[in-house]
């Protein structure tokens, strides 16, 4: 079958998850009152929303998507669906990684099987993630050629941590990270970059064998950077905070098809993945979330230090074909240039605090940013 063939078939269809702090109008903390603003956002967003982990946190998934115009539809439907549901309950909502003051052993986790089932398993270091991320999902339906691409896009997701941090902040302190969240969650088993595969018994070799050692109980249990979804024939990143702005979380999910859509080339045109040792990947992680976009960052192709603008230009290089192929090319390097001139979340909430003092005044600003699109 010929590129252009197999990618009419291929569609790299989109699918975006993003969860939400619930807050507090009068303390700015966070609000355990998902029970209150989920059958209001039901009844006008069905099953888009939903519980999550912790009863301050609230989730959307998109329908399938065909376009970012698509995607961007969607989430502000979404978004603003849940904000007017959180306002008629007098509550807010924010959009970020962490929250600057809420302690995590406040929070209440949501009575369902899944999230106590974790909290067996994991103990105190499960308890600790009160965390908010962006998943986004690219269709690849022929598992053998995702896998592949996989391989190939594993090395690009520092770029994308430095881009959308937005977690500085934790118990009221000041982390000294950009993206603290990644952190936190590296705290699990099976978190962070996830190893290359020469082939889709290769992946699924490696995690059967961690089935049978009862390493996990089942697939849905790994919970690497990059994936391949159990659910849907998709490759999920879920290397993000999620993003403040609507505009960013559109700019990241233009940035992911585009990677994938190149990658996907690289995997039919036979050219070797770059053999990155996970610990590698683990380091480029660590700089992106310590830094974000303050320094240096690893340039991919050559694995030296750059400047963060430097990696994040170079990823643009790679993958512009691909956007420009899907019409995507100004608005997504539009966006990516007022990042790097304005600052990520993170930057942005440094920015607040530094002015005013106030993690409430970081909250308002949050929740202000949320609701504009």
């Amino acid at each position: 079958m010929s590129l252009q063939a197999h990618h009419s078939t291929l569609g790299f269809t989109i699918g975006v998850e993003e969860e939400y702090q619930i807050i507090d109008p009068h303390t700015r903390a966070l609000s355990q009152a998902s029970h209150l603003v989920l059958p209001l956002a039901q009844n006008n967003l069905g099953d888009a929303v939903q519980y999550e982990m912790i009863l301050s946190q609230i989730e959307i998934a998109t329908p399938v998507c065909q376009s970012l115009n698509e995607v961007h539809k969607e989430l502000a439907r979404l978004r603003g669906g849940i904000i007017n549901a959180a306002h008629q309950v007098g509550m807010l909502i924010a959009a970020g990684g962490t929250h600057p003051f809420s302690p995590w052993y406040e929070q209440e986790v949501t009575p369902k099987e899944r999230y106590t089932s974790l909290i067996d398993t994991y103990q105190q270091l499960i308890r600790e993630q009160v965390i908010f991320g962006c998943h986004v999902h690219i269709g690849v339906p022929d598992p053998e050629i995702a896998a592949l691409i996989l391989s190939h896009a594993r090395v690009w997701l520092s770029p994308l941590i430095a881009l959308t941090a937005n977690s500085p902040y934790w118990l009221g302190a000041d982390t000294g990270y950009q993206d603290y969240r990644t952190g936190l969650w590296w705290t699990v088993p099976l978190a962070g970059p996830p190893p290359s595969f020469t082939s889709y018994d290769d992946y699924r070799n490696v995690i059967q064998g961690l089935i049978e050692t009862s390493s996990i109980d089942d697939a849905t249990k790994i919970y690497w950077d990059l994936r391949l979804s159990e659910r849907f024939p998709t490759i999920e990143f879920r290397v993000m905070d999620v993003c403040m702005t609507l505009d960013e979380t559109i700019m990241v999910t233009g940035l992911i098809r585009a990677l994938v859509r190149t990658c996907y080339e690289q995997v039919m045109r036979k050219i070797p993945f770059p053999d990155v040792p996970v610990d590698q990947l683990r380091a480029m992680h660590w700089r992106a979330a310590r830094y974000g976009l303050n320094t240096q960052l690893i340039d991919v192709p050559t694995r030296r230090i750059v400047s963060a603008h430097q990696c994040i230009e170079q990823m643009l290089t790679f993958v512009r074909p691909a956007l420009e192929a899907e019409g995507d090319w100004e608005r997504v390097s539009r966006a990516v240039y007022k990042v790097l001139q304005e600052g990520n979340g993170a930057r942005r909430q440094e920015q607040i605090y530094q002015r005013t003092n106030d993690f409430s005044a970081v909250v308002d600003y949050m929740v202000k940013q949320t609701c504009s699109f």
